[in-house]
């Protein structure tokens, strides 16, 4: 949804978002291209979206709690040619931007930043040109490079990216620039060459899959409870990294090991239902969990404690022996959406209650989320509004 709402800004002409998200993340990105010039009309099943490129309404962009859209609006704002500040709310002001400060200058744009932290000043307008950049901390920097890159560019170009991590995440932002007739090739995720197409005044009309993340919560609801939820509208050849967790979570429930790398953000869900597998299970790539809404790898650790569980984290990987019946507890979501979740889901293999503090942290991506909870029978106190 919010690659969409990237591309429908860089789009000249109409852009059509049918099943459009409605997650708090979402609204950001609506508000964001909104104060960029795009013009915005809402019915009850779709989006439609109107832009003559980026024309600001106001010279500061406000981000909210959104990583994702921080890191695709940055570039994208630094097409313009006059100066913009890009700012944002609660976790999103720790997270990490200094990628750009490197990369930024090189392409003709100033910037200044907050010790590499949001508030960002920016002033363009930027001239693609081949660079090289980092992808360990996060995807989220090459794809707003690549929506700025496909939409300015006037001859080819490269960005070669070291050390990328989360991949299904790129293809995700190469398929959105795909439907709006740009053309990215990439050599094993190492060179991304920009290929100049005829600008498209076509109407785009585009569908928002079902969000892979927040089903995860149900399938493992499905495991842990020896359920028959039936979870519908996925798509198993979806490019979501997050359909990874259909390799690994079973009725069984036997221990396991996996590679989280490239899927981060169901590690917390993943280590729920590993406390509920009989062994150990190790779950790897859980370094970049530092610079989530929450530090992850304390949150999900500090979480399973409560639950009763045994974690300990060695080096790049969460080790999570299970237990016959996770204990009632009060746990904190550190208000990070996917904790309240994983907690909500742990409570159906607990002896008793379990309290999730800030619960209302799921409206960042999931705000029916507990509506969908309640549907299946079970009983959600809400004391949020």
């Amino acid at each position: 949804m919010q690659r969409a709402c990237a591309a429908a800004l860089l789009h000249t002409g109409k852009t059509i978002i049918n099943n459009p998200g409605q997650s708090d993340d979402d609204k950001a990105a609506l508000h964001i291209i909104k104060q960029l010039g795009a013009h915005i009309v809402q019915t009850t099943h779709s989006i439609e979206i109107t832009s003559h490129g980026i024309n600001p309404i106001v010279d500061t962009i406000n981000c909210r709690e959104s990583g994702l859209s921080s890191r695709l609006f940055i570039p994208i704002a630094s097409l313009y040619h006059k100066e913009i500040t890009i700012t944002g709310e609660g976790s999103l002001l720790h997270r990490p931007m200094d990628v750009f400060s490197t990369l930024l200058p090189q392409l003709g744009v100033s910037i200044s930043t907050n010790n590499g932290l949001l508030p960002i000043t920016i002033k363009g307008s930027m001239h693609p040109t081949n660079i090289s950049m980092e992808g360990a901390l996060s995807s989220q920097f090459l794809s707003g490079m690549l929506f700025a890159y496909a939409f300015a560019a006037k001859e080819r170009v490269t960005i070669t990216v070291n050390n990328l991590n989360s991949k299904p995440y790129i293809d995700l932002t190469l398929a959105t620039l795909q439907q709006f007739g740009k053309q990215v090739e990439h050599d094993d995720y190492k060179q991304f060459t920009i290929i100049p197409q005829a600008v498209l005044h076509d109407t785009v009309e585009i569908h928002i899959e079902t969000d892979m993340s927040a089903a995860t919560n149900f399938v493992v609801a499905n495991a842990i409870t020896n359920g028959k939820i039936d979870i519908q509208n996925l798509h198993t050849d979806s490019l979501q990294a997050d359909k990874a967790i259909l390799q690994v979570v079973t009725s069984t429930r036997e221990a396991f090991d996996f590679d989280a790398t490239d899927c981060p953000d169901i590690i917390p869900i993943l280590a729920v239902y590993a406390g509920t597998c009989a062994g150990q299970s190790k779950i790897s790539g859980i370094s970049r969990l530092v610079h989530k809404e929450s530090n992850r790898i304390t949150s999900t650790t500090a979480l399973l404690n409560q639950l009763g569980v045994d974690c300990k984290t060695e080096d790049n990987t969460l080790i999570v022996t299970g237990v016959q019946q996770f204990k009632a507890c009060m746990v904190d979501s550190y208000n990070d959406h996917r904790i309240a979740m994983a907690a909500a889901i742990a409570a159906l293999y607990a002896d008793g209650d379990v309290v999730v503090n800030h619960a209302e942290a799921v409206n960042k991506s999931y705000p029916a989320f507990f509506k969908d909870l309640a549907a299946l029978g079970v009983k959600c106190n809400l004391n949020y509004e």
